[in-house]
């Protein structure tokens, strides 16, 4: 009973996060463009919606991490704090090394390194999956691609249209906080399985509850912990006209909600990142392919389930089977990883000093 409660613990820490990094981000592009000029309105909006999303829509999602990744006898208790653990640990080791991490793939890749342990992984499933981690943020950016030739072509023609204080432009504000909430709903119908689904995969509840208790933790992280992301994300939006925004969002919004109709988590950071860059690119072309966001993506998608994976694995064998040989390993690694963590920022810190020098030369 104890380890069911700490499974529970984790589960409700793990939800809180997901709804103060990802799902207040959805709102970014209406608070940094003043449309919601009220930081708290914004995360009331944000968080209603993560919860409604959750609760009409979440029960697919639910069911792909709660037992079809992996058979479901592997779901005990044991694991499933191990899958809660490994996830949430890998994202708090990435937020302090400033490494933004999808929390989909998390989840997935920590699910999947229980089922390496075991050998045993629904690997068909597990294809699909990681089939929609390429084709969203794809569809994503060619979507908004074609959308922001759009957008181009009515700007063109109507230069007003976006003008400050026209009657226009408020109704594009309220368009644009509307497709933020349409963003929010998707992120709770996709993003609160990865939490309570490995609950519900125990037996520890039902998926109505799950989904119902997931929505109040994801919305309560949105009101306690999502002011400082949405303030930052806003300011990084600001650049994005109000049609603009729009159309990220509602591109992001409607790639997830599909997602989360065929059971299948995926990244929302992702899928929002690749709008942006297919809007951005539709009006300024390539230049923001230099930006080095390409090699973020690259590593967001690789990172992100890999090191969870990893974790999980070690974790089975360490406090499931009691595997000396695997605490061995598990710690050269991690003393291995930071060694290569650190010496890639002395080389970046000597290659600035080198520069700092050769400009003032």
């Amino acid at each position: 009973m104890g380890w069911s409660y700490v499974a529970i613990a984790i589960a409700l820490f793990f939800a809180m996060n997901i709804g103060a990094s990802g799902t207040a981000a959805s709102m970014g592009a209406a608070y940094g463009s003043g449309a919601v000029r009220n930081k708290r309105i914004a995360m009331v909006l944000v968080a209603v919606a993560a919860f409604l999303g959750a609760v009409i829509g979440g029960g697919e999602v639910v069911k792909t991490i709660s037992g079809g990744i992996i058979p479901s006898q592997l779901m005990i208790v044991e694991t499933v704090v191990i899958v809660l653990a490994s996830a949430t640990i890998t994202l708090f080791g990435a937020n302090l090394l400033g490494v933004p991490l999808s929390t989909s793939e998390v989840t997935v890749g920590s699910i999947v390194g229980v089922g390496l342990a075991y050998q045993s992984i629904y690997l068909v499933k597990l294809l699909i999956i990681v089939s929609f981690w390429i084709l969203v943020p794809a569809a994503a950016f060619f979507g908004a691609y074609f959308i922001g030739k759009l957008i181009h072509r009515v700007d063109h023609r109507y230069p007003d249209l976006q003008r400050p204080g026209t009657a226009s432009e408020r109704w594009l504000r309220w368009l644009l906080v509307a497709c933020g909430v349409y963003e929010a709903f998707s992120a709770g119908m996709n993003n609160v399985a990865n939490a309570v689904g490995p609950l519900v995969g125990a037996g520890l509840m039902s998926t109505t509850s799950g989904i119902w208790l997931g929505g109040v933790a994801v919305a309560i992280g949105c009101l306690l912990l999502g002011g400082k992301v949405l303030e930052t994300n806003g300011k990084k939006i600001t650049s994005l006209s109000l049609l603009q925004g729009s159309a990220v969002s509602a591109t992001g919004g409607t790639l997830v909600i599909v997602a989360s109709i065929f059971g299948i988590p995926v990244p929302l950071t992702q899928a929002t990142t690749c709008a942006i860059l297919g809007v951005g690119t539709a009006e300024n072309g390539l230049k923001l392919w230099q930006k080095g966001i390409i090699k973020q993506i690259l590593m967001v998608w690789i990172v992100s389930p890999v090191s969870s994976l990893v974790v999980s694995f070690a974790f089975v064998h360490v406090f499931l089977r009691s595997d000396l040989y695997m605490l061995v390993v598990l710690i050269s690694v991690f003393v291995a990883t930071l060694g290569f963590v650190g010496l890639i920022r002395l080389i970046r810190r000597e290659n600035s000093s080198i520069n700092d020098q050769g400009g003032g030369i």
